[in-house]
């Protein structure tokens, strides 16, 4: 059956930019740096996610910062690399391979974070207006209702319509398929929301 988007020798490169955009979103900085830190395992410890939230479940601020520098990072340097190198449509694809190797890394058995720390980072490359509007709705939730999982499912409930009404189409189904993937990593703080038992954000160290 012949390829829908065209010859291989024309889509490789498509191909390439999911793949590279994966590869560097699957690099599991939350896991990396608090094993480098002597600590026990993230996943062994609140929501067992990778990310930032999770890693300031610990009580070490200053890793927590830096895992979601790191994620929101990678998220942005596949998009500016790509939109340097080639053009939006391979930046488009590089940042759908980039969160879903932060949310399902073939390194962690393909169970890895939330994708919220990223998906920022991929917004503020892509387009910064809408990255920042991003991330103000994060903070004002997050301060108001101190619910990090509520903010992330506000904001990213909220982007792609604005996306849409601000940028373009194409921007509008990026933000689309980040909302999806990311609201569907949350399904189990969405559960603990409804039951009123989702943790708020404190910095205080848990153990289990």
């Amino acid at each position: 059956m012949p390829d829908p988007l065209g010859d291989l020798s024309y889509t490789w490169p498509f191909y390439a930019a999911v793949l590279l955009g994966y590869l560097v979103g699957s690099i599991p900085f939350g896991l990396v740096l608090t094993k480098l830190a002597g600590l026990q395992d993230i996943r062994s410890i609140g929501s067992g996610s990778i990310g930032a939230t999770n890693v300031l479940r610990t009580g070490k601020k200053g890793l927590a910062l830096a895992t979601l520098l790191l994620d929101g990072s990678k998220g942005a340097a596949v998009v500016l690399i790509a939109n340097h190198l080639y053009t939006v449509d391979y930046a488009v694809l590089a940042a759908g391979g980039a969160l879903i190797g932060h949310c399902f890394p073939i390194w962690l058995k393909f169970i890895g974070g939330k994708g919220v720390a990223t998906g920022l980072g991929i917004l503020l490359a892509a387009t910064p207006l809408i990255g920042l509007i991003a991330c103000l709705i994060w903070l004002a939730v997050a301060m108001l209702f101190r619910y990090s999982s509520l903010s992330a499912l506000i904001t990213f409930a909220a982007i792609p319509f604005a996306t849409y009404y601000l940028v373009d189409i194409q921007h509008a189904e990026l933000a689309g398929f980040l909302a999806v993937v990311i609201w569907l990593r949350h399904y189990e703080n969405i559960r603990r929301l409804l039951k009123g038992k989702e943790s708020k954000i404190t910095g205080k160290k848990i153990s289990n």
